[in-house]
């Protein structure tokens, strides 16, 4: 299998099979629902066993290409693998068939492949070793729309991100397609606390972050958000969000950036390792 090959299977997989972890979790939200929760819950599940089945995209929103590219400084084929992610794009789009997404922000027009002037998004990030681990993260436009970026004064402290997000998701409703999974990145400058928020959505529903104080963090913020009752698509019940996952970074004295990253209840994902010898795992 080539390297653009087994990154147009990712894309393809991320598409139309919803991860495990993102299924038993609307499963469980699903139980503890009645009503019009649970029939609009009922109705996702039937919808990603169709996709799972018809091997056809979950959304009709298949989303803006997203790449986290973790790559060992000696990952022997790192030019071709450049390449090959654009072209994997272009692959993905034609053959599973997805949506073409891209526009110019100016004209309008659509170059029909998923592609354009940094598009498909990609994050690289350099590590010791010789293989390289890709995740990918088509991201809706609708979820998108409603994340945001908040410079906090500092002074405000945690008691403030906590306000900043539960306020913002709450006040969402149900434009990002509640349940959702919400990334939240801490610091850092404006960029960085974005994408950190991005990064965050990378980790799989019910693993915690490592460091007890983030982990609570992520606990508290779900439990506040969920007794909202916003409830699945904005129309009443218990489970606003399936997840709240935090990330951070070291921040300037002066400022305390937040960048939240709302995903909405299609956390599509998938991951691509590729070793020294090319060998190629996909997943899902």
């Amino acid at each position: 299998m080539s390297l653009v090959e087994a990154l147009a299977e990712g894309l393809a997989r991320a598409s139309t099979l919803l991860p495990q972890d993102v299924v038993r979790a609307l499963e469980r939200a699903r139980e503890r629902e009645e009503g019009p929760a649970r029939v609009q819950l009922e109705a996702i599940l039937r919808n990603v066993e169709m996709a799972r089945s018809g091997r056809v995209p979950i959304c009709q929103d298949t989303g803006t290409p997203t790449f986290f590219v973790r790559f060992g400084l000696d990952f022997p084929y790192l030019k071709e693998l450049f390449s090959a992610v654009p072209e994997a794009v272009r692959q993905a789009t034609k053959t599973v068939p997805l949506r073409p997404n891209t526009v110019h922000p100016f004209t309008g027009k659509n170059p029909g492949d998923n592609t354009g002037r940094f598009i498909p998004a990609v994050t690289w990030e350099p590590l010791p070793g010789d293989s390289v681990e890709i995740h990918i993260l088509p991201k809706g436009g609708g979820s998108e729309n409603c994340s945001a970026l908040k410079m906090l004064p500092p002074g405000v402290g945690l008691k403030g991100i906590k306000e900043a997000v539960v306020e913002h998701v709450v006040a969402a409703g149900g434009l990002p397609c509640p349940p959702t999974v919400v990334g939240v990145g801490i610091g850092g400058g404006a960029d960085l606390a974005l994408k950190l928020g991005k990064i965050a959505l990378l980790r799989p529903l019910g693993q915690r972050h490592p460091e007890p104080e983030v982990a609570a963090l992520e606990e508290e913020l779900e439990a506040l958000i969920n007794a909202s009752g916003v409830g699945p698509m904005g129309l009443g019940g218990k489970t606003t969000v399936l997840a709240v996952h935090v990330e951070y970074a070291h921040r300037h004295p002066a400022s305390l950036p937040l960048g939240i990253a709302v995903q909405c209840w299609a956390h599509r994902r998938a991951v691509v390792r590729i070793g020294p010898d090319r060998s190629v795992t996909v997943s899902p």
